[in-house]
């Protein structure tokens, strides 16, 4: 009978059973710890187990068994049925042109879709229900404050692929869900925003102007949107010699990484230790703040609070589905939790925060990110009351991007400390209204 894929499986797993058979009580242990390391991804445990599975199935003269086509090779396809993501690997280690270009995909049930472009597609993949409950004990095992008997879990692999687990009571039996997502451009830079037709063509330089003159600024947009993105690329161009902290509900960007050389501390923290922080923060010898995925009172208060003291360059992340009534939502939530009048606290944002970048999908192709509208902030100088205006708005029906010259008074008092700058920034906003960028 010829060898099938799921026998050279089994004949690989009963070798390495009987190395675990005579292995004393400590080896066992070890072993354990690096087979929890190597579904989580980390890189040299998992070259040792491929590297093992590597030689048993040359001595085991299996190299020619067919495999499942999403794996490149026999070795790699049994190394990921056994001790990696099963057929969710080559997705999440971009193994194909398509699934690198995929931001998300989804486990449901034993069922898997990969957003390709655009569009959520059914994968030829099937995950079965004990290998799906293997992974989910052994991703809560990096967070150990989730318990499986929860049915809600957000967890992250050594990659930075974040993991949201629904099961037990929140679902159908056996129709479990997990939802991975994975970053695409973190390392894109503004002129290739431009190119992928994500920004208007020609405002990559205005982008960076405002980056280099500190402005306070929100990124907001629903799931997908691409605000993360945007603010991983804008903060790229941050003078690497100033001091910042990051500051998340979870440890979603790995700001060491994007930029290893700068003095940037990065914080976990939400609901009432995020309160607690808002004070050693503003002590401390910070240059910026950074606040990832806001979206509730004590984030909308702490980025507040922060930025209504600092001299600039705050930034913050801030999910929603209507940018438009943005500041109205902020103040509200915060009302509803600490008190307060609302006019008074949507005042207080508008003279806090410069600018708001706001990040939209595509309609016809989900895959694809706009930046929709750029308003500004600022409080009437005669009444005081908050005022927003729009420096840029894209126009679904022409697929065109228009802008109004005018800047804020209150960004023009902050650009008088670069007379240089505002020159230039004001000469690119009045060609690209021109249309002449």
């Amino acid at each position: 009978m010829m060898m099938t894929f799921e026998m050279a499986c089994e004949t690989v797993l009963d070798t390495l059973e009987a190395d675990w058979r005579s292995a004393s009580d400590q080896e066992r242990m070890g072993r354990l710890e690096k087979e929890k390391k190597v579904i989580l991804g980390f890189e040299e445990e998992m070259n040792e187990y491929k590297a093992k599975i590597s030689r048993i199935v040359e001595e085991k003269g299996l190299s020619d068994v067919p495999c499942p086509e999403w794996y490149r090779n026999i070795s790699e396809g049994i190394f990921h049925e056994l001790y990696g993501l099963a057929g969710l690997a080559p997705w999440a280690y971009d193994e194909t042109d398509e699934y690198a270009r995929s931001s998300s995909a989804k486990l449901i049930g034993d069922r898997l879709f990969c957003l390709i472009d655009g569009v959520s597609a059914l994968q030829p993949q099937r995950i079965e229900t004990e290998r799906r409950e293997q992974l989910k004990r052994t991703f809560l095992m990096s967070a150990p404050k989730e318990r499986l008997e929860q049915g809600f879990h957000e967890v992250y692999l050594r990659n930075g692929i974040r993991i949201t687990i629904y099961s037990g009571e929140r679902t159908k039996p056996d129709q479990d869900v997990m939802v991975f997502r994975k970053y695409l451009l973190d390392r894109l830079t503004f002129e290739e925003l431009e190119d992928l037709g994500t920004i208007p063509g020609g405002s990559a330089e205005l982008m960076k102007l405002f980056v280099y003159t500190g402005m306070n600024v929100l990124f907001a947009g629903p799931v997908r949107s691409g605000k993360t993105t945007f603010l991983r690329i804008w903060q790229s161009y941050e003078d690497p010699k100033l001091e910042g902290a990051a500051v998340a509900t979870d440890p979603e960007t790995d700001w060491y990484s994007i930029m290893p050389e700068a003095p940037v501390m990065q914080l976990v923290a939400d609901g009432p230790k995020l309160e607690g922080i808002i004070r050693p923060l503003m002590r401390g010898d910070n240059d910026y703040i950074i606040l990832e995925e806001m979206r509730d009172a004590e984030a909308f208060r702490t980025a507040l609070e922060i930025a209504s003291v600092s001299t600039g360059r705050c930034k913050a992340t801030v999910h929603t589905n209507d940018a438009s009534v943005l500041p109205f939502m902020m103040a509200e939530k915060i009302r509803q939790r600490y008190g307060g009048n609302t006019e008074d606290i949507e005042r207080r944002i508008a003279e806090s925060f410069d600018l708001a970048f706001e990040m939209r999908q595509t309609e016809d192709n989900r895959a694809e990110k706009k930046l929709t509208a750029i308003t500004q902030y600022y409080t009437d100088p005669e009444t005081g009351a908050p005022v927003f205006s729009k420096l840029m708005e894209y126009d679904n029906r022409t697929g065109k991007w228009y802008w109004n010259r005018r800047l804020s008074p209150k960004i023009i008092r902050k650009l008088s400390a670069f007379p240089k700058e505002m020159r230039r920034i004001m000469e690119i906003l009045k060609e690209l209204e021109e249309g002449r960028r």
